[in-house]
Order: structure tokens, then sequence, then C-alpha cells
């Protein structure tokens, strides 16, 4: 038994609830290591920033909802396609994070694919995203999706005109066809300004938990902002059909972004309280001659906190 169970029923709830409000606290670390006069023309940029309690009040009663929509998606073998995109820094790890937090990993996972080797590059565009799509019962989560062709790699030069002319051709068509097939699809941009943006990136260099985000490619493309904002409304107005509509996140408030996408995210499902058996707790089989080892020492972690 352990410590926390040693407590009276109330107490024992209370603490569980502390730690969960402890696992998004270190979440929400973020500008703990950022210089202090970043922190401050930060805090001075989002002046109506939410204050943690209200967030998280909201934060964790979306969580609650989601569970829900969990237990309807396996219950009715459901397959659903959630695709985050967005310039870096735009806050599409932050959510996909909160959105997967308290539910089941083996029923919602996340795709973050890295670049294509040479083999998947002489494949059909879309055939390394196909064994990810999910089967029923699942939510998968794309961090980043087949839309790189629009974006990054065309930005880039990674693309040939002709490559991304062909993407454009097929993608709605793909998409109908996960949908025909009864996969529900849906599509976030996450879109922040070019001051939100710059800033970000600014707490990431001066952030040593957080430099490790930052690769030549995200600095580049702010080198390559008025480019990178041309492809998007061309990707917009070409892949936005009815089968699987864009929805645009604003994202430059990081918490009433997440707090947003979660609860449209929750709207665009049927989802309803599915039939659950009763969970008892089974009495333990006691042994009267059972006595427990003692183990080595050595083979105990340190206790140092």
């Amino acid at each position: 038994m352990t410590e926390s169970q040693d407590l009276p029923g109330r107490d024992w709830l209370a603490a569980e609830l502390a730690d969960a409000l402890d696992e998004e606290y270190e979440l929400e670390l973020e500008d703990a290591v950022v210089s202090e006069e970043i922190a401050r023309i930060y805090k001075q940029n989002h002046p109506d920033a939410l204050d943690r309690a209200t967030y998280m009040h909201a934060l964790i009663r979306l969580q609650s909802e989601l569970i829900k929509l969990q237990d309807w998606v396996v219950h009715h073998k459901e397959k659903v396609v959630v695709i985050f995109e967005g310039r870096d820094s735009a806050g599409k790890g932050g959510v996909i994070k909160r959105i997967s937090q308290r539910l089941n990993p083996r029923v919602v996972r996340t795709v973050a694919l890295p670049a294509p080797s040479d083999r998947e590059k002489s494949q059909w565009y879309f055939q390394r995203y196909v064994p990810h799509l999910p089967a029923g019962g699942e939510i998968v989560l794309f961090d980043r999706s087949w839309y790189n062709r629009a974006g990054v790699e065309r930005v880039m030069g990674f693309a040939e005109d002709a490559q991304v002319e062909q993407f454009f051709h097929d993608v709605p068509e793909f998409e109908r066809m996960l949908v025909r097939s009864g996969i529900r699809v849906v599509k976030y941009w996450f879109s922040i300004t070019d001051e939100e943006q710059q800033m970000r990136f600014l707490m990431r260099i001066h952030d040593p938990m957080k430099q490790w985000k930052l690769s030549p490619m995200d600095l580049q493309s702010r080198v390559r902002w008025e480019i990178y904002t041309k492809a998007k409304e061309e990707m917009m107005a070409r892949t936005n059909i009815p089968e699987a509509p864009w929805y645009i996140v604003e994202g430059n408030d990081k918490k009433r972004a997440r707090l947003n996408c979660i609860d449209h995210l929750l709207g665009l499902f049927p989802y309803e309280p599915v039939p659950h058996e009763e969970i008892t707790l089974p009495e333990r089989i006691f042994n009267p001659d059972y006595e427990r080892a003692v183990l080595p020492p050595e083979l105990y972690v340190p206790r140092k906190y």
C-alpha cells in the first residue's frame, strides 16, 4: 500500500488531483530559465493571459470530456484522424500534449514522422502516411502530415513545382477516399503573427531546455515568412473540401488556443456516454505461509530525493 492510499478517501482524492495539477504545471514551466528581459517583454505582449487557475479548471473539464469521446470512439469502432499544421512554434505540440495527456495511448497515438528516407522519396507520396492511419476504435493525431508537401517542402525547395501541383490534384481525392472508408478527418491550422513567432523563437534560443526544438529549417522559415504565407493561402484555397475542411486556430495566446481547439474538436463528434461494466476490486488471495523475499540493496534505485 502506498502512502497516498493510507490517507482517508477524500484526502487521497485531493492528493491525486494535486498530482494531476503538478503534472500540468511541469508542462507549463516553459519560461522558467528564459532571461528576465525576454520574459518581461513576453508578459508585456500578453497582458490579458488567462490566470493559471482559470486555465486549469477549463482544461481539466475538457480533458474529462475527451475521455468520454475516447470511450465513444472505442465503443463504436470509430476511426479518427486529426491533423495539426501551422508555422514552427505555433503551438501544435502543446495542444497535442494536452489532448493525449490523460487518454489511453493504445487508443490515441501521435504520429510525427521524420524527413523521408531516400526509399520513401521514391514511393507514392502518401504511402508512408497510410500505415499510420487508424483502425476501428483509434484516434491518430498527426503532428504535421502529408501537408508538408504544400508547406515546408515547397517553401524550402525540397519539392519541385510539378510535384506540388500533383499533390494539390491528389490530396482532395485522397482525403475523400479516407472519409468514404469511414475515417473522420479533422484538419487544424495554428495561426500566429510574425511578431509572436519571433518572440517564441527568441525564447527557445535562450532556453536550454527548448533549444532542441530549433532546427536550421526552423530558422530558415523565419527568412521565408512571406513565401510561407503565400504557400499556406494557396494550400487552404485548394484543399479546403466539404468532406475535410480546414479549421484555423488563433494561436498567439497559447492557453486560449489549446482550450478553443479542444472544445471545437469535441463539438465535431456526436459522442455520448457509453455503457461500462461496473469495476470492482477483487480480494487479494492471502497465503499465511508466504513471506516476501528480501532483495539485495544494490538492486534498488538510490533514494536521492
